[in-house]
């Protein structure tokens, strides 16, 4: 559970007729059920406080996101303060021209094209730094009743952020910058920093709807404690950036409401290790004080010493700890795991950087990672869990592997893939979970492709082609059920609404067979 700030705000006590704030000394407000919510109920909406670029972040336009310069020989800039737009529709837009332009303009402060650009970025570029800081700084004298009731009290971690790295860095690219470039001394040394933690700590990833990703802040939302297991769900339309929470479990009266701030589908030791850094706390739930992480094994290593062994960590929350086989003898250190941990992360995160759009390499790339660590991983691991479903995802979308292409001994491999994850999804995003819901809308369409060849081969009669019809039917109304709950500006609401479409051609099929 994380630990939100102890002080006493106007939210707690805060309550709608699906949920209320609560405060206690160990985790500060957390946010519990009003009454019995069904799986699937929305619990609040929300539009964000304020909306920005993440925080290191690639030269973009400060309206819309899209990585700048849209072209190499067009590099448009605001004709009020210099800073990067890729049209005079974005340059007017209020998030950029109500806030940072005037002040940029104010302080006679342009932006450096040639640094901007020059630079590898791998970190972002230092000047864009400030944009979302700037931002929420001065929403803050806009909209102060808000900012005091709902964000002021937001938790910043300031005393442990000191002590590390980006404290440092925020010290020069952003509290220095706003001060001394900006001419903006009305605002603290202590104010930006604390804006820096708040930004840090409470941000959600927003996607624009041209796929770019920035940063909002949720007040309400950003209530719920961390579980690595949730009972809530969040989709964020890329129109306006409004924000649902719904339940994807059913919930009592009073039960505590979870989000997750970390990716689901990291083994534990990485999960733990983002969360102490990222968001300042020691994940101890169920799924991380668990060696086997519930027994989906998303953590467990194949012992290379005996047939049959699982390598697992003596005490998961604690990363020194000896890591042992629970057939042989052998064992090995927790530092031993991590490195072993770190290089197939780096290769995991090398493929998945592919995208479907480059064509075959995006399939060909996974398969030979996931096959390299078949002998290390166990047959669950979070990275072959990973690897596993981005391609569930590209079997049957991507160029020369397209569905009605796909030969039955790779349409079986891909039902293979499905239902292997859905029993890890089972566990750690049970019920009517968004990802859960994409990958049983992906297993459908092989079943469906497998039952006529067979049919056609001969090598089945109706009655089993019925069934297995059946079968597909009641696993895509599973995923219309799930995919219909979300936005339908959003790509996931859009199958949604195919899937509906979909079933209802299926079950006339089943009748008319």
């Amino acid at each position: 559970m994380s630990q939100k700030n102890l002080e006493t705000s106007s939210l707690v006590g805060k309550c709608s007729t699906t949920y209320k704030i609560l405060q206690n000394d160990k985790v500060g407000r957390y946010m519990v059920a009003n009454k019995e919510l069904e799986a699937g109920e929305e619990i609040i909406t929300e539009m964000p406080f304020i909306v920005g670029p993440k925080a290191a972040t690639y030269p973009l336009c400060l309206s819309c996101y899209v990585s700048w310069p849209p072209t190499l020989n067009e590099k448009p800039l605001c004709s009020k303060c210099g800073w990067p737009v890729c049209s005079t529709e974005c340059e007017n837009q209020p998030q950029h021209k109500d806030y940072e332009c005037q002040i940029f303009a104010q302080a006679n402060e342009k932006f450096n094209v040639q640094a901007a650009l020059e630079e590898t970025n791998e970190n972002g570029v230092p000047q864009l730094e400030c944009i979302t800081p700037l931002r929420l700084l001065l929403e803050s004298e806009k909209n102060p009743e808000r900012w005091k009731n709902e964000v002021k009290d937001m938790e910043a971690h300031n005393k442990i952020r000191s002590q590390k790295k980006q404290w440092k860095s925020d010290q020069i690219n952003i509290v220095e910058y706003i001060r001394k470039q900006l001419k903006l001394e009305r605002f603290s040394e202590e104010q930006i920093q604390t804006v820096c933690g708040i930004l840090e700590i409470n941000t959600f990833e927003v996607r624009t709807a041209k796929g770019f990703s920035a940063r909002a802040i949720y007040p309400t939302v950003a209530l719920m404690n961390h579980s690595c297991i949730s009972n809530t769900c969040h989709s964020i339309s890329p129109t306006d950036y409004k924000i649902r929470l719904r339940t994807t479990l059913k919930i009592p009266v009073g039960g505590e409401l979870y989000g997750s701030y970390t990716h689901s589908l990291l083994p534990t030791m990485l999960r733990r290790e983002h969360l102490l850094e990222g968001k300042n706390f020691a994940c101890a739930c169920a799924r991380c004080s668990d060696p086997t992480e519930l027994g989906t094994h998303m953590s467990s290593l194949k012992c290379n010493k005996c047939d049959n062994g699982i390598v697992l960590s003596l005490d998961s929350l604690d990363p020194e700890s000896s890591w042992k086989c629970t057939h042989c003898e052998f064992s090995t250190s927790g530092s031993a795991v991590r490195k072993v941990l770190q290089i197939i992360q780096m290769e995991v995160d090398a493929v998945e950087a592919i995208s479907g759009a480059d064509g075959a390499d995006a399939i060909q790339e996974r398969e030979t990672v996931a096959k390299k660590y078949r002998s290390v991983l166990h047959p669950r691991h979070a990275f072959l869990t990973m690897l596993r479903h981005s391609l569930t995802q590209m079997y049957g979308r991507v160029e020369d592997y397209l569905l009605e292409d796909l030969p039955d001994v790779v349409l079986e491999h891909k039902i293979d893939m499905c239902r292997l994850l859905l029993q890890v999804l089972d566990v750690i995003e049970p019920g009517y979970s968004r990802i859960r819901g994409m990958t049983l809308y992906e297993l459908h369409a092989p079943l469906l492709f497998t039952a006529k060849t067979q049919w056609n081969a001969e090598v089945i009669d109706k009655a089993a082609l019925k069934s297995k019809m059946i079968e597909a039917s009641k696993i895509l109304k599973e995923a219309a059920t799930i995919l219909c709950f979300e936005p339908p500006d959003t790509a996931e609401g859009q199958i949604g609404i195919v899937a509906k479409e979909s079933l209802a051609q299926l079950e006339d099929s089943i009748k008319n067979l």
